[in-house]
């Protein structure tokens, strides 16, 4: 897993773009089209709408999050899982 960020992009102020998600796998352009089109969604979800092994998904949840255009937070109907939005419009 990659830990880098791209230039100006920090935790606090995500400067991503469609523009970064275009340099990224196939796996995580799906990903971020799902959030898109559908608005937050789990692990989970998103692996059941993709299509996706959970592997993968989780693989292009991190890469989007390195180039800040997603974001997590714990449910708050199960703190045990993550919700994921798409920060760019």
């Amino acid at each position: 897993m990659s830990t880098s960020r791209t230039a100006g992009a920090t935790p606090e102020e995500p400067s991503g773009s469609w523009d970064a998600v275009a340099e990224l796998p196939p796996s995580a352009k799906l990903v971020a089209k799902v959030l898109e089109y559908e608005g937050t969604r789990t692990q989970n979800q998103l692996a059941e709408e993709t299509l996706l092994p959970e592997r993968t998904v989780r693989y292009a949840l991190n890469r989007l999050e390195d180039v800040g255009v997603v974001d997590s937070r714990f449910s708050f109907t199960d703190a045990r899982k993550r919700i994921y939005r798409l920060t760019i419009e």
